[in-house]
This record gives structure tokens, sequence and C-alpha cells, in this order.
């Protein structure tokens, strides 16, 4: 299709939370709130994945379209935004396999619908995710020694009756390092190994805080 690689997958996430922060009343209260959570996400089927290769170059191109379906619970901690998103992301992505040196560029425009049960709808999201990665031989391994960041930006207003703090738009970046394994076990089996921790460095209209993955993958 367009002379690129045609995929589709799906996929559903299930994560364990625990979120706690305070929230100042009128008046100059403050209220610690606090839960914790565990289920499935939003169900994400990506009916259209695209990809464009070329042999003589290291550099590939990518397209996609995610659909987050609200099928996760929305409860403090948002497994789930019950809400429909379109999801459109465009992707760059350098690989080096003689000296091992990565670097991944993924623009996404989230464009949201309205919370059926609130009637409130967020605006739409312009997100940039980027890394620089230097592959290196360990063991039976090879570990990943990167730098990502993020900018996220919201472009268009809330809006809903319950829209009271007006256009209340959003806005962070963070940065940090990220540290992996790949160690294949077999000629079909692979583990993957990553850690990362991205500190926030500006943020408007949003909670504050630093992001810790861990993350392992058996691929067979």
């Amino acid at each position: 299709m367009f002379g690129a690689t045609y995929t589709a997958t799906a996929a559903l996430p299930y994560s364990m939370l625990d979120v706690s922060g305070s929230a100042q009343l009128p008046g100059g209260s403050t209220r610690r709130i606090a839960n914790s959570v565990s289920g499935c996400g939003d169900l994400t089927p990506i009916r259209l994945m695209l990809g464009w290769n070329n042999a003589d170059s290291p550099s590939q191109f990518s397209a996609l379209l995610p659909i987050y379906a609200p099928t996760g619970s929305h409860e403090l901690g948002r497994l789930g935004m019950n809400q429909l998103t379109f999801d459109p992301i465009f992707g760059l992505a350098c690989n080096n396999a003689q000296n091992g040196f990565n670097a991944v560029l993924d623009t996404e425009l989230a464009i949201n619908t309205a919370n059926p049960d609130t009637d409130y709808r967020s605006g739409n999201i312009v997100h940039c995710e980027g890394s620089v990665q230097q592959i290196l031989p360990v063991g039976q391994g090879l570990l990943t020694l990167g730098l990502e960041g993020f900018y996220f930006r919201q472009t268009t207003c809330d809006s809903g009756a319950d829209a009271t703090l007006g256009c209340f738009k959003g806005r962070t970046a963070g940065l940090g390092p990220a540290l992996g394994y790949i160690l294949p076990l077999s000629k079909t089996e692979t583990l993957l190994l990553e850690a990362k921790w991205l500190a926030e460095l500006e943020v408007d209209n949003r909670m504050k805080g630093d992001f810790i993955w861990i993350k392992a993958v058996y691929k067979f």
C-alpha cells in the first residue's frame, strides 16, 4: 500500500497504579486525594500501520492510526479515559547497524471525543517523543544506553458543561536516561529488559512528577 509494508495489530494494557496528590480548594484549604487501582486499560486496535524502508539507507518512515476504545476503568488513576480517541502517529527512525547508533522521533495528534458520562471533552493534543540510543555488545547479548525526551502540548480548549476552569490547556516536557538489555535465547526467542526515568522539566495545568518505567518483553 503506497509502496509501504502494511501491518495491523491491537493492544490491551494491564496496569497497577498508586495515585496520590493534593488539591487546593476555594478558600485556601487543601485536600489530600489518594487511590490504588489495577486492571485493564483501553483496548487499542491499530488497523493501519505503514512502514517505508530502504535497504540502502538506515532511515525508516512510518505512519499509523491507533484508536483508543473506552474499555478501561476511568476512576482516579485513569486506567481508561472513557472517551474515544483517534491518535495518528508519524515516525522517523535511523538505525545504523554498523556502529550501533539509533535515533527515533515520533509525532502524534490525539483527537479526543466527549466523555459520555460527564459531557466533558478534553482538547486535542500534540505529543512528540524522541530518543537516541547506543547499542554495545555485552556478554551474550546487547546493552542499550539511551537518552529520551518528550513534549506534550494541548492545542484546543477543553469544553462541556463542567469546563468550569475555562480553556485549561495543558503543557509538559521531560527528559531522562534509558537502560536496556537484549538477550537472544534461541533463533526465535529473545528477552528484552528496559528501565527508564523521565523527569518533567516544565508543566502547566497538569500534575507534575517523574516517570519511571520497568519493562520486560519475551519475544517468541
